[in-house]
């Protein structure tokens, strides 16, 4: 016992920080009434759009993740614009990525680390997620995030048009039960290795209500009830070994599995073989196959400027720090381009 005692008493090597509460962030950062009937309209042109009432293809599009929030609302601005030119036949979702998941370490996100230099300051990341959330919904555009710690979807979940589980999470309980939770659609990716089964799992736990313990907006640990999710979809993002964007792939799958829910392609990953100037190729055969295969929405890795780059002192404005993003020149004008073989 006293050896027990002495391990109980000896001071750990944690430490904690206290955060701002949801309640209390989203006091600090409100939404205003007009731009939540904004958001609301939005998620509900998606939910229109993946249950084919909208003809429109979804386009999700932007930096695979957000670092430089100067660019960021530089690049949302000419996504703005390009939204003005291609409405009748695209409809642009705003990629605005601020966690991302990480195979061993690394940088985990603006969320938690906004200074890029390990201070892992991530009350001063929630703030400035929120901010520039409402920075970019002004703009008049939707936004969409990965959803990757439950504990942070109450600090933005009114925000949110559209949402995606990783390939490594869509087989996680807790997502599962998280995105039966948000208000707005939810698309879950298949595995790394190809098998699609794990996130139409994913898809049928998420339409269902569930029981789960989650935190209050006040912060209090609590049972969550939820409803369902209102459209959860399948996300196809390729494998380690190729590719599943294809009319023939998206054929077998249907063979096999029945029937499918809607269908978004994510071009890049496995897709584009990890090389992201090979995402318009991508883009213009999913359009060109997209009367028999169905497909509602695609998403694209796009910053300012092509590839990415490594954090440091002298980066370059407008590159991705982590995935290679396509360069924003590329990114309109095969958007415009295929919003002309829509037309036709």
């Amino acid at each position: 016992m006293n050896a027990l005692n002495t391990a109980l008493t000896q001071p750990t090597h944690t430490k904690e920080s206290m955060l701002s509460l949801p309640s209390q962030l989203k006091a600090q950062y409100p939404l205003s009434a007009t731009l939540t009937q904004q958001i609301s309209k939005h998620r509900q042109t998606i939910q229109n759009i993946l249950s084919g009432h909208d003809h429109r293809l979804m386009v999700i599009t932007g930096p695979c993740s957000i670092h430089d929030p100067i660019a960021v609302l530089e690049y949302a601005d000419r996504l703005q614009q390009l939204q003005e030119q291609v409405k009748d036949q695209i409809f642009l979702v705003m990629r605005a990525y601020i966690e991302k998941p990480r195979t061993t370490v690394g940088w985990k996100g603006f969320l938690y680390d906004p200074n890029l230099d390990g201070s892992s300051d991530l009350q001063l990341g929630l703030e400035k997620s929120r901010a520039l959330y409402l920075q970019l919904i002004e703009k008049g555009l939707p936004i969409a995030s990965e959803i990757l710690s439950p504990m942070a979807t109450g600090y933005f979940d009114d925000l949110l048009a559209w949402g995606a589980i990783g390939a490594r999470t869509s087989e996680s309980q807790i997502h599962r039960e998280i995105s039966s939770h948000m208000p707005y659609s939810i698309g879950f990716k298949n595995g790394t290795d190809g098998s699609i089964q794990i996130a139409l799992d994913a898809i049928q736990s998420a339409l269902h209500g569930h029981q789960f313990l989650g935190m209050t907006q006040q912060g209090l640990p609590a049972i969550l009830h939820s409803n369902g999710n209102p459209l959860p979809h399948l996300i196809l993002r390729g494998s380690n070994h190729g590719t599943n964007y294809d009319l023939a792939s998206i054929q077998a799958m249907h063979f096999k599995h029945k029937h499918l829910p809607a269908l978004v392609i994510d071009c890049s990953h496995g897709n584009s073989g990890k090389d992201p100037l090979q995402q318009p190729n991508v883009l213009k055969q999913i359009i060109a196959e997209r009367t028999e295969s169905k497909v509602r929405g695609v998403m694209i890795e796009s910053h300012l400027v092509d590839g990415n780059q490594k954090i440091s002192c002298d980066m370059t404005y407008g590159q991705s720090v982590t995935d290679g993003c396509l360069g924003w020149d590329k990114t309109a004008q095969v958007l415009l381009d295929v919003a002309e073989q829509m037309r036709k």
